[in-house]
């Protein structure tokens, strides 16, 4: 039978690599209209729909299924955290096996998240939505300082504040609330902060078995927790490593996952490890590329294979299993000090000939605009690295970052190198 995949968003190079994978098969796409032009291999698509990114999910479902009547599907996918919505509201009206809406919505509203791993036993982290500043004040009163204050709905670590006393509750409650990327004010959402380590563990589940691939460890700035660094494996003792494994998968349990990619971010506390939040996707940031270079799992081909109706699974621990010589990959990202516009960027030569560094690349080109960290789009550069420790390897990677020289405009006659 020839499969047809219905992909839900764009994907990036993911649908022409599921073709691939499996010859014959076809690839239909349903997207947001803004996502058309970042489509690749285009025409080889059967079909494209594009829709409105407000429109409701009824009308989503009535052109999926005006299509399905016209060249059945018999898979759908999706390959980013944005519209997995979609993809289980359609999944669901014609009966094609994807994340149900609980699991979806258990990622996507962090109230719903906490809420769920209270009820399983997994982690009883306090936190609730709070209207006002005064409820918020109210819940740190409660519950002490600091806490995290965060949108109830977000990504890429918008909107989130670590509040460490009370004059700062107005200001995080106001940032928390606002819109990020084209997502609607979702609420606030106000949790206890756990201290320790932070981590992002990537696992691949099928028929709702979890398998943990790589722990690897996190930077993130102290005050917004935007990511500036990753390293994997991350350096671990076997009894830390073990719990970490342990509790994801019963994280990944209690929402419901059942196949797929997941990136869990976490914290490992003096009590254990404390869940931040999860993903029913790959992970961003290159991760997946640090987890092939440390353990030979290639989550990417994994995530297509799958797609296919490949057992992937058995290969993967199979890899795991295999003796390796020990490797380790980081990647580290520098940002602008100063909002303006980046007019140049000196050392990149430099930066690639640092002993271990893979890659340099930026993430805004000269003429773009660049703010101070906010989000995780406001880094400008990352260098990625491999050294036989996780201390090689980041400090190859932060040293090619110190070669960058940024040069902003701040103002019409002002220009200063940073």
């Amino acid at each position: 039978m020839t499969e047809h995949v219905l992909v839900v968003g764009s994907g990036r190079d993911l649908p022409g690599r599921v073709r691939d994978a499996l010859p014959g098969t076809q690839t239909s796409v349903i997207c947001r209209l803004e996502f058309v032009a970042k489509l690749r291999r285009l025409t080889e698509h059967s079909r494209v729909i594009a829709v409105r990114h407000d429109a409701p999910d009824e009308e989503w479902i009535a052109l999926a299924a005006a299509a399905h009547a016209q060249h059945p599907f018999t898979r759908i996918a999706t390959f980013g955290e944005r519209d997995q919505d979609r993809c289980a509201a359609i999944g669901e009206a014609l009966g094609l096996s994807t994340h149900s809406r609980r699991t979806v919505t258990s990622v996507h509203d962090k109230n719903a998240m906490r809420a769920a791993l209270r009820d399983s036993g997994v982690d009883a982290t306090a936190s609730a939505v709070v209207a006002d500043v005064d409820a918020l004040r109210a819940f740190a009163f409660e519950h002490g300082f600091p806490c995290v204050v965060k949108p109830v709905c977000g990504a890429g670590s918008a909107g989130v504040a670590v509040v460490r006393e009370e004059s700062a509750l107005a200001a995080a409650f106001a940032r928390a609330g606002g819109d990020f990327d084209g997502l609607t004010t979702s609420g606030v959402l106000v949790e206890r902060f756990h201290e320790g380590p932070q981590f992002s563990v990537e696992a691949f589940s099928e028929c709702g078995e979890h398998q943990i691939v790589a722990v690897t460890r996190k930077f993130s700035d102290p005050a917004n927790f935007v990511e500036l660094g990753h390293v994997a494996p991350a350096a671990l003792a076997a009894e830390q490593e073990e719990r970490i494994h342990t509790y994801v998968t019963s994280v990944l349990d209690a929402v419901g996952v059942e196949f797929g990619a997941t990136h869990t971010e976490i914290v490992l506390t003096p009590t254990g490890p404390r869940v931040i939040e999860t993903h029913v996707r790959m992970g961003g940031d290159e991760i997946p590329a640090l987890a092939l270079d440390a353990t030979g799992v290639d989550l990417a081909e994994c995530v297509v294979r799958q797609t296919v109706g490949e057992k992937v699974l058995p290969g993967i621990r199979a890899v795991l299993a295999e003796e390796r010589p020990a490797r380790c990959s980081a990647i580290w990202f520098a940002a602008a000090p100063v909002a303006g516009v980046l007019t140049d960027v000196s050392g990149i030569d430099d930066a690639r000939k640092v002993d271990g560094v893979t890659d340099v690349q930026l993430l805004v080109r000269p003429g773009g605009a660049v703010t101070v960290l906010e989000s995780s789009d406001s880094r400008v550069a990352y260098a990625r690295a491999v050294g036989d420790t996780a201390e090689q390897a980041l400090d190859a990677a932060r040293e090619a970052m110190a070669r960058l020289e940024f040069h902003v405009r701040v103002a019409a006659a002002n220009t200063v190198t940073v």
